[in-house]
C-alpha cells in the first residue's frame, strides 16, 4: 500500500504544482492539447509571450514525472488493492492497464509537443494531428478510468 499512496500523492502534488506553475498561460495548454492542425496549434503559440513559451516547454520534464506517477498508481491501484473487486475481471483486468497506457499516450504528446516548439513546424501537419491525437486519447483513458473507479466504488457500497 505504500507505493499506491506514494504514486498517488506525487500526482497529485505534481498536478497541483503544474497548474500552479502554469496559470499565467492563456490560451491553457488544455487548449494546445486539443490543436489538430498547424493553424490551431500556431494561434496558442503565437498567443503566447516569448517567457509563457519557455514556461511551456519547461514545464514538460515536471510533466514526465507526473505521466510516471499516475501511470505507476493506476496500476498499483488495480492490482495491490480490492478498489476493483465488485466489478466484472475483464473490467480490472481493462482498469489495471487504462493509466499506464495513458502515460505512454501522454509522453508521445509530450515529445512532440517539445519538437514543435522547438522552431515553426507548420508545413508538416501530421505531427500535429498525432500530439492532439495522443492527447485525445490520454484525456479519454484518464476519464474512463475515474468513471470505472467511481462505478467500483459505488458498487462496494451496496
Amino acid at each position: 500500500m505504500f507505493l499506491v499512496w506514494l504514486t498517488g500523492l506525487s500526482a497529485l502534488g505534481l498536478i497541483a504544482g503544474l497548474g500552479w506553475y502554469l496559470a499565467p498561460l492563456e490560451p491553457s495548454i488544455v487548449v494546445l492539447q486539443f490543436a489538430f492542425t498547424p493553424r490551431a496549434f500556431g494561434e496558442v503559440i503565437h498567443a503566447w509571450t516569448p517567457e509563457h513559451l519557455f514556461r511551456f516547454r519547461a514545464h514538460l520534464a515536471a510533466d514526465s514525472a507526473l505521466l510516471l506517477s499516475y501511470g505507476a498508481f493506476g496500476y498499483l491501484l488495480s492490482t495491490r488493492t480490492q478498489v476493483l473487486a465488485s466489478l466484472p475481471r475483464a473490467i480490472g483486468r481493462w482498469a489495471r492497464w487504462a493509466l499506464p497506457l495513458a502515460a505512454v499516450f501522454d509522453a508521445a504528446e509530450n515529445a512532440l509537443h517539445l519538437w514543435l516548439t522547438e522552431v515553426p513546424r507548420f508545413g508538416v501537419p501530421l505531427p500535429y494531428l498525432v500530439a492532439a491525437s495522443c492527447a485525445s486519447l490520454k484525456w479519454l483513458l484518464l476519464l474512463a478510468y475515474a468513471l470505472t473507479i467511481a462505478v467500483a466504488l459505488a458498487r462496494a457500497d451496496d
